[in-house]
């Protein structure tokens, strides 16, 4: 079966239910803190591949510091976005839920639960 993983705030309750869901049908994904180890430029271009998503998607567009960063700046580069968050990881979406060519922002955490039927039998 393809390894799982997670990137995971304990902080926070999504990301912890999406954890939670994962371990009570045994999975043991490799959990990833990346307020931590924040994901590289590299990483985060791969998440965003594998997720099928916009760079603006996957950004907190909540947090105080969006709008202090300049993040909702529509002429900001890719590269600028990218290395802003990996310099601030805190606005990543999150819980980023992670199996081969694929990922998922698991919102709601029961969506994790798609990513382990598809595995069933792989």
């Amino acid at each position: 079966m393809t390894k799982i993983r997670i990137y995971h705030n304990p902080e926070c309750s999504k990301s912890r239910a999406a954890l939670a869901l994962l371990e009570e049908n045994d999975v043991s994904p490799e959990i990833i803190y990346y307020l931590e180890t924040p994901p590289s430029i590299e990483e985060l271009k791969s998440l965003l591949e594998k997720l099928g998503l916009q760079l603006q998607d996957i950004i907190r567009h909540s947090e105080d510091d969006f709008e202090e960063l300049g993040l909702g700046d529509e002429t900001l580069s890719q590269e600028i976005v990218l290395d802003l968050l990996q310099k601030h990881p805190h606005l990543l979406q999150r819980p980023i839920v992670v199996k081969g060519d694929k990922a998922i922002i698991a919102r709601p955490p029961e969506d994790v639960l798609g990513m382990i039927e598809k595995g069933k039998g792989e």
